[in-house]
């Protein structure tokens, strides 16, 4: 079965940085595309970013366009997230999803946990001063 493990969440003050690892496992994971969504303290699912399977394509959404860094290494099956300048609103639990495709999607809106089929099981990022 298909698996997806985050690790380097933490406790952070407002303006640090953080990097997420996703393990992927139990498919071919350069066949797709995948994505980061967070949790919001208000219960929000917020898509995040995205990246096609080879790599080359990325979407992000505005509240961390120009913050954030999405990137993938095919070779060992890993998924990153750079976050930079956190802010307080950047808390929540940050999970790594599958798409259901090779191809990359930006999406302007709440997602639904039924949305994707294959999430991981969350790293908490708490920024506060």
């Amino acid at each position: 079965a298909a698996q997806l493990v985050e690790s380097g969440g933490g406790l952070v003050h407002p303006g640090a940085s953080l990097k997420l690892s996703c393990a992927a496992s139990g498919f071919a994971f350069s066949e797709y595309a995948m994505n980061w969504v967070r949790q919001t303290p208000g219960n929000v699912l917020e898509w995040v970013s995205s990246i096609n399977n080879e790599g080359a394509i990325t979407y992000y959404a505005d509240s961390v366009k120009g913050r954030f860094t999405i990137s993938r290494d095919n070779a060992k099956n890993m998924l990153y997230l750079e976050l930079n300048s956190l802010k307080s609103e950047d808390t929540a639990m940050y999970y790594c999803v599958r798409a259901t495709s090779a191809i990359a999607f930006y999406y302007d809106a709440p997602v639904s946990r039924s949305r994707f089929a294959t999430w991981g099981q969350g790293t908490q990022i708490t920024v506060s001063s």
